[in-house]
């Protein structure tokens, strides 16, 4: 019995630490936050999310970074795989893979969250600078590209610090690519520091799996075929096709076409132009194909979307 209570009350006081380490976090947030959605900060690749409500589960894609959250949660789905990361979490997203998210809040307890871009070239040096060289520690060649990990304490402080500072805009000049410096460091010291690695060996699968992604980012409305995408990771074809689908849960072929169906969802709702407008600026040639395609992934028809 004793053994019992005195469980609850450990218990009850990690609780409590928690949810004080947490609520400094939202209200660093909360005056960053303009509104739903993400608002950029004064430091380049650093933004702040917010949701006042309950988002249904549908499809998006994040370039490369670090989702810290800190009040409210999210369920994120890729292929098979279901991640929750709620308060007191962060999502990796070492490839900007497409997946489906769905978001709880409530209006008195809105998400909040703060989102860091990866920037490759400063993980590079600091994978240098750490002497994490290719092929110490048995780091994989195709990690998952997309994992939760638990936020501890010293990846909790960075964030807390790189918040402080974006609410003095001279602090955040001068310390701010410190503050990021030092964020990107304790992540590759943390229990997911593989696929970051891995994202700047060059000569690992991941890493070419990473350039071929940002080839076809680029040329997403051209013709492109499997050779074209596995030259560009300096792969055989069906080398390339296994790296890939092991990377990302989809095949080559199904990953472009949903890029371009979250291309072309952009350009409807954004720029609000015509459906064969837009099949053409993403790289279909019959319309007729991509309305079929679109309703099918998105569950309803661009034009509705268009509308909307």
């Amino acid at each position: 019995m004793m053994l019992s209570s005195h469980f609850c009350e450990v218990f009850s006081m990690l609780l409590t630490r928690h949810l004080d380490a947490n609520a400094n976090l939202v209200a660093l947030i909360e005056p960053l936050a303009a509104g739903d959605g993400f608002t950029p900060t004064a430091l380049p690749g650093v933004q702040v999310l917010r949701a006042s409500c309950d988002v249904a589960r549908g499809p998006h894609i994040y370039e490369p970074s670090l989702m810290i959250i800190a009040q409210g949660s999210k369920l994120a789905y890729l292929g098979p795989r279901t991640m929750e990361y709620g308060a007191g979490h962060y999502l990796i997203q070492a490839l900007p893979v497409p997946f489906e998210c769905e978001t709880f809040a409530l209006p008195n307890a809105p998400l909040l969250g703060v989102s860091v871009a990866i920037d490759r070239v400063l993980l590079g040096e600091l994978v240098l600078a750490m002497g994490l060289a290719p092929g110490r520690g048995g780091a994989a060649q195709t990690p998952e590209s997309m994992t939760s990990v638990v936020l501890d304490d010293g990846m909790r402080g960075c964030v807390e610090r790189l918040l402080s500072c974006l609410h003095d805009p001279l602090e955040s000049r001068i310390m701010g690519p410190a503050r990021l410096r030092e964020l990107l460091f304790t992540a590759l010291r943390g229990p997911q520091a593989d696929v970051l690695r891995a994202l700047v060996e060059q000569q690992g699968q991941f890493a070419r799996v990473a350039a071929s992604i940002s080839h076809l980012h680029a040329h997403y409305n051209e013709p492109l075929n499997v050779e074209t995408l596995a030259s560009c990771a300096n792969m055989s074809a069906s080398t390339f096709h296994e790296h890939f689908k092991r990377s990302t849960l989809l095949s080559p072929v199904q990953y472009l076409k949903r890029l371009r169906l979250l291309k072309a969802q952009t350009l409807l709702v954004a720029e609000g132009l015509g459906v064969a407008q837009v099949a053409h600026r993403v790289g279909y040639q019959s319309t007729s194909q991509f309305s079929r395609e679109y309703k099918r992934y998105f569950e309803r028809n661009p034009g509705d979307e268009r509308a909307a």
